[in-house]
Formats: structure tokens, sequence, C-alpha cells
């Protein structure tokens, strides 16, 4: 499970607007949620590839018997049909952008 850092110097400084643009470059199809303090989302799949990226907050993410813990900035790919759970940790309302890979 690789963590991809948001970079500065290639991206300019983070913002929604700037994460959304480099995910669309991509070819993802994004959606903003924000999820608060103690969602929690049991063990599941999903039929497409996506991205998970945090703009605010802290999202615990296991995945294949690791764990990992993304803040603002943050991106984590997870392949199509991996059985992962997530969870916001602490007391702030995570932001999140939902990249989906349309084949």
């Amino acid at each position: 499970m690789a963590v991809e850092h948001w970079n500065e110097a290639e991206n300019g400084p983070l913002t929604e607007a700037a994460m959304r643009r480099t995910l669309e470059e991509g070819g993802y199809v994004v959606s903003r949620y924000i999820y608060p303090p103690g969602t929690y989302f049991s063990p599941h799949t999903h039929n497409v590839d996506k991205i998970d990226g945090v703009l605010a907050g802290r999202f615990k993410l296991e995945m294949g018997g690791n764990t990992v813990i993304l803040e603002a900035g943050d991106t984590i790919a997870i392949p199509k049909g991996a059985v992962h759970s997530a969870e916001v940790v602490g007391n702030e309302s995570v932001i999140s952008l939902d990249a989906i890979q349309y084949s």
C-alpha cells in the first residue's frame, strides 16, 4: 500500500481544486465527501479502480493486512476488488476526494 504525498513543488499549494485537477488529469471522475468523526466503513470492495484523497482530517485505511493513516494531501490507490476498511481518526471530519476510474 503506497501512500502518495502531495508535492507542492510539482503541483502547487494543496487545495481542493488542485487535487481534483490532478486526479481528473489522471483519467478519474472525482466526487467530494465529508465524513464526520466516528465514521467507519467495514471491510468491502469496489468494482472499479479508485483513489482516495484526503484534504482534511485523518483517515485510517486497512487493506491487505496493512494499515495507514492518511492526512491532508495524501492519496492512496485502491485496486478493483481489494478488500479494505476505513475509519475517521480523531475529532476532525475527513474531507475526501473519491476518484473512480472507469474502464
